[in-house]
Formats: C-alpha cells, sequence, structure tokens
C-alpha cells in the first residue's frame, strides 16, 4: 500500500448505510438510476459535469456529449482554462 491510498478493484455499493461488494452492472445501473430520479425531480438543469484537463479529449468529449444528449444539461465545464 503506498502512501496510504488502496485501489478499489471491484465496485461498492451502499445498502443502509454499509458498504458491499457488486456487480459492474448493479453499481452502474444504481448510478443511472440516481442520475434519471434527480433529473427527473429537480430537472436536466440540475445535473453538472466537471470533466478534467489531464483527460484525454476523448474523454472530455464523451463527458460532455453525455451530459448535453442523454441528461439534457449544457451544464459542463473543466479546468482546462488554468
Amino acid at each position: 500500500m503506498k502512501g496510504g491510498y488502496v485501489r478499489l478493484t471491484e465496485p461498492l455499493v451502499r445498502d443502509n448505510g454499509v458498504l458491499r461488494k457488486a456487480t459492474w452492472d448493479e453499481a452502474l445501473d444504481r448510478a443511472a438510476s440516481g442520475f434519471r430520479a434527480a433529473v427527473d425531480a429537480h430537472g436536466p438543469r440540475s445535473f453538472g459535469m466537471f470533466s478534467c484537463s489531464k483527460a484525454t479529449n476523448e474523454v472530455n468529449y464523451l463527458a460532455q456529449k453525455f451530459t448535453r444528449s442523454v441528461i439534457g444539461s449544457n451544464n459542463v465545464d473543466s479546468c482546462n482554462r488554468t
């Protein structure tokens, strides 16, 4: 363990305040459900995406495309200006 950090090798989900191992499908389904619930309750403008300038152009493109096309929000930013 370098620097006190442990790299996760499988997804974790929280049930009743306790983290447990899950499949990738379950974890991604939960994330998608959480996004959809927030957008349904508060509208697409309640969602924002912040991407990283250290990510590739392709990853940043996918982040903004997902936010605009799937979620329906134009709230996309990154720290590319710094």
